[in-house]
This record gives C-alpha cells, sequence and structure tokens, in this order.
C-alpha cells in the first residue's frame, strides 16, 4: 500500500514561530505559561505541556503578577500589554508577523476613517482570538461582519473600509465584499483591502487535486479547530473516502480493505509529528 503525507500540509509559518519560541524558552527555564491554546491541537499542547508549558485563559492571566507569559501566533488587544506591563509579567511575543501588519494597517485605517465619519467592517469569527485581537487595536469599534446577516449592524450611507481575519476563506471574503458594495451602491466609498494570509488560503486548492490522488483520504486535525473542519471539507467534496480523525487512535481499519494508495494531510493546526504517526499506524494494519 502506497502510504503519502502531503508535504504543505502542517503548521503554517506562525504557528511554527510560536512553537519554536515556545521550545526555546522552556529549554531555557523549563516553566512557561500561554495565554489561550497555542494551536488548536489537543496533541501538541499535551506535548508541551510535558515540557513545562501551562495553558492559562485570560481571565487567569489579569489576575497574575511577576511571571512569563507566551502571547501565541493569533495576536492580543492592547489591553494585554498594559496589564503585563504594570504586574511584571514578561511577555513572550509569538504574534505572527502577518497578524501584526493588519493590527497596525486596521489602527492606521480606523484614525483616518474617523476623520470623515467612516466604519471599518472586520470580516472575521466574533470571539476568536485574532478578531478581538484586532478589534482591541481601535477599542473594539470594529464593525464585526461573519454572515449577510450581520451586514444590518453597518450604516450604508457613510464610507466603509473592509478588512478580513487572516485566515477566512477567499471564496468567503469576495462574497461579502460583493453583498457590501451592492448594499452600498454606486454614491458610497467602498474599500475592500483583502488582508487573507495566501499560505493559509492556498492550501483548499492544493488539497484538491491531493486528495484527488488517493483511494482514501486521512485527514489529521483537532476537533477545536475551524480550519481543520474547512480544509476537511474541502477534502471530501473531492473524495468521499475522506475521513477525519484526531489521531491514529481515531483509524477504522475497515477503511483500507483492499485500498491502494492513501494519502494524509490535515490542518494549519495539525503538527507533523502526528501525521507520521498516523502513517505508522496505518502500515501496522496491513
Amino acid at each position: 500500500m502506497k502510504i503519502e503525507i502531503d508535504r504543505k500540509s502542517g503548521f503554517c509559518f506562525g504557528v511554527i514561530n510560536a512553537i519554536n519560541k515556545a521550545e526555546s524558552e522552556l529549554g531555557n527555564d523549563g516553566k512557561l505559561y500561554c495565554l489561550g491554546d497555542i494551536v488548536h491541537n489537543d496533541a501538541e499542547v499535551a506535548r508541551l505541556k510535558s515540557l513545562g508549558m501551562e495553558t492559562i485563559t485570560h481571565e487567569e492571566f489579569f489576575r497574575m503578577r511577576n511571571c512569563r507569559v507566551l502571547i501565541r501566533a493569533h495576536g492580543e488587544p492592547p489591553e494585554t500589554y498594559r496589564y503585563a506591563l504594570e504586574n511584571q509579567i514578561e511577555l513572550i511575543d509569538a504574534t505572527c508577523p502577518v497578524v501584526l501588519m493588519l493590527q497596525k494597517r486596521v489602527k492606521s485605517s480606523f484614525k483616518n476613517l474617523s476623520k470623515e465619519k467612516g466604519q471599518l467592517v472586520f470580516f472575521g469569527k466574533p470571539g476568536h482570538a485574532e478578531t478581538t485581537g484586532i478589534s482591541g487595536q481601535i477599542d473594539n469599534k470594529a464593525i464585526v461582519v461573519r454572515n449577510k446577516e450581520d451586514l444590518e449592524k453597518i450604516d450604508f450611507t457613510r464610507p466603509i473600509e473592509l478588512y478580513s481575519q487572516t485566515t477566512m476563506s477567499i471564496e468567503s471574503f469576495n462574497e461579502m465584499a460583493k453583498a457590501i458594495r451592492e448594499r452600498a451602491g454606486e454614491n458610497q466609498q467602498v474599500i475592500v483591502r483583502d488582508t487573507i494570509c495566501r499560505q493559509v488560503a492556498n492550501r483548499g486548492p492544493h488539497l484538491r487535486e491531493f486528495a484527488a490522488r488517493y483511494q482514501v483520504v486521512i485527514f489529521v486535525a483537532g476537533d477545536k479547530s475551524s480550519n481543520g473542519a474547512a480544509l476537511y471539507a474541502v477534502c471530501k467534496s473531492v473524495n468521499p473516502h475522506t475521513y477525519k480523525i484526531e489521531d491514529e487512535a481515531g483509524l477504522n481499519p475497515e477503511w483500507f480493505a483492499g485500498i491502494d494508495s492513501v494519502g494524509i494531510c490535515g490542518a494549519t493546526s495539525t503538527p507533523r509529528w502526528l501525521m507520521e504517526k498516523v502513517a505508522a499506524g496505518i502500515r501496522k494494519l496491513q
């Protein structure tokens, strides 16, 4: 049986950077807090926990003093940095450079929009760490939209500037931009800023080609990964014999009966080592 792991699956640059920083700090000290899950994958979180990293909530963070805390790739609002400064908390900032640039652009745009009573609209998931961090740059005055029903929040008689969470799909963003332009009409200014990370967005087309090459596709991702759910759906739409699992324990021997080729892929939050363990688990079933 041919078993191949997709070379483009696995951590994106931002997650790799965050995990490298975590491992480096843990190697120096052996104890580190992380503000929220460093990645939406329980196996990777457990691995780092075994090295001494403890995941904390925002509620816990705002009661702490004199410690070291990692800011994950999603980024944080200014209030997190202010609290850390006031309470002797050393921050190890692993905010993804793409997210950091987006934060700066949103802050600058909002300042200019305010002069003309414009609105900054952000296409993203309410409550998502990146969305919270972005909106926090402008005192939570971004108008966050996820679907067309949310467009009721917008005043279409005023200028609009649209941004996007870096991990949203390009297709969904373009649909939202089109809907906003149509509602605003020709007489109102609408500026669209495509701020989707291409390293993430380009995985969809790639996985369509990958999934089509194999009789069975095993998609590895944590249940909390929204990116995983989206990319799994992409694979499933191309190859109905696509199965989503969290780790090798989820493998079903019946999936491989009479099968000659298996492709293994995963989300931007899926570590390479976990996909390799899945491949090894499949070989044991032969």
